[in-house]
């Protein structure tokens, strides 16, 4: 046998009310909600499953590095640096908490954004070699 992981399925994010949640990334996003009820919401997004559960407190899918800077757990892939500013234009437009274009000195380029619910995502205008090849995309 050749067992190995294969992809990552579902991201599991908490949120305060998973309704209100699923309906910003469906409008902001442009995440499709599958299933929603009042403990958690499923969304497609970026290929991929998005349990939203309502969590306790306030807690977010970050963590802080060893310098207490904020860190993300995720970052979402666009095709090209292009795309990357127009999205990010768009954000900042939408009112969406959104950090500045940055150069961090391996290839594209990133921003940083957050949800509704403090959680910080990350976006590179690099897809990978893989999903191209996957995907068939030049």
């Amino acid at each position: 046998m050749n067992e190995k992981l294969v992809r990552v399925g579902a991201t599991y994010l908490p949120v305060q009310n998973p309704a209100s949640s699923a309906q910003w990334y469906s409008v902001n996003l442009g995440a499709e909600i599958s299933y929603q009820d009042s403990d958690k919401a499923i969304l497609n997004l970026a290929n991929q499953s998005f349990f939203l559960v309502k969590a306790g407190g306030n807690q977010s899918a970050g963590f802080f590095d060893k310098n207490g800077e904020e860190h993300f757990s995720l970052t979402f892939e666009v095709d090209g640096l292009s795309a990357l500013e127009e999205l990010h234009h768009k954000f900042k437009q939408q009112k969406i908490k959104t950090g500045d274009i940055e150069d961090r000195g391996h290839a594209g380029r990133n921003f940083v954004f957050w949800d509704m619910d403090g959680n910080m995502f990350d976006v590179w205008s690099e897809l990978s070699p893989d999903f191209k090849k996957r995907y068939t995309i030049d």
